[in-house]
């Protein structure tokens, strides 16, 4: 190494006599570190492509999309999870519910706002979800399970369409109801149709040429019909068969 130094010029040592400081010095490994400022994980992916409805049309033609639509075709959409910290401001935030989160009855069985656990008298509602993605202004119709508490940050400022469930006893009243208008249609149309057709009294003489055909009859007597042979039923069998 004393050889080698010994053939440098003044500027090449000085040189080599820095480098050895700065990667000899404490923390000098720091400087050593690779930058991970560019580095994207799947879940940045996603966050990049993801959409809170994919539509029939929409086309995943990269494999960042791909990733996007796979993720969303995991996730349940039947409940919205919320996030109601921005109620003040009628900012909600939503997004689906995770296979965990179905397991454990999140957004159904317990109130679907993200910091609230409460699983007591729980109520349905539908929320015009207005959102803007890829620049564009959307809007979805989603359903919200939550807590009386979390329903009153929820219509804060503007009322939500309440969804309740019909008891058995409702339901039946209300298709004998349909059962009711409908019949009274019916009957309605057919008064309707009856009025102006009634029948006028007949003038004709019809009757007393009935009488006469059936005299006739009689006095003809019964008429014996020819039956047919065996072979003649058979053969016109084959006559229809080959027709």
């Amino acid at each position: 190494m004393s050889a080698r130094l010994r053939n440098l010029n003044p500027y090449e040592l000085h040189k080599y006599l820095v480098n050895v400081y700065c990667l000899n010095k404490k923390g000098s490994t720091a400087s050593l570190a690779r930058d991970t400022s560019r580095d994207r994980t799947d879940l940045d992916v996603i966050r990049d492509n993801h959409k809170f409805l994919w539509e029939e049309d929409d086309v995943a033609d990269t494999w960042e999309k791909q990733l996007a639509k796979k993720y969303y075709d995991k996730l349940f959409k039947e409940y919205c999870i919320c996030d109601l910290s921005r109620y003040k401001e009628n900012k909600v935030a939503l997004r689906w519910r995770v296979e965990r989160e179905v397991v454990l009855g999140k957004g159904q069985f317990q109130c679907g706002n993200k910091h609230c656990h409460s699983d007591k008298e729980l109520k349905s509602w539908e929320v015009n979800f207005v959102y803007l993605e890829d620049s564009e202004k959307k809007n979805a119709l989603v359903k919200l399970r939550l807590c009386p508490e979390c329903s009153e940050k929820l219509n804060y400022k503007s009322k939500k369409r309440e969804v309740k469930r019909l008891k058995k006893s409702q339901k039946k009243r209300k298709k004998r109801s349909k059962s009711d208008d409908e019949t009274e249609i019916i009957s309605s149309e057919e008064c309707m149709e009856n009025v102006g057709n009634e029948p006028e009294p007949s003038t004709s003489k019809e009757p007393e040429q009935s009488v006469e055909k059936d005299e006739s009859l009689w006095k003809k007597g019964v008429q014996e019909v020819e039956e047919k042979t065996r072979e003649e039923e058979f053969q016109d069998y084959l006559e229809d068969l080959l027709l």
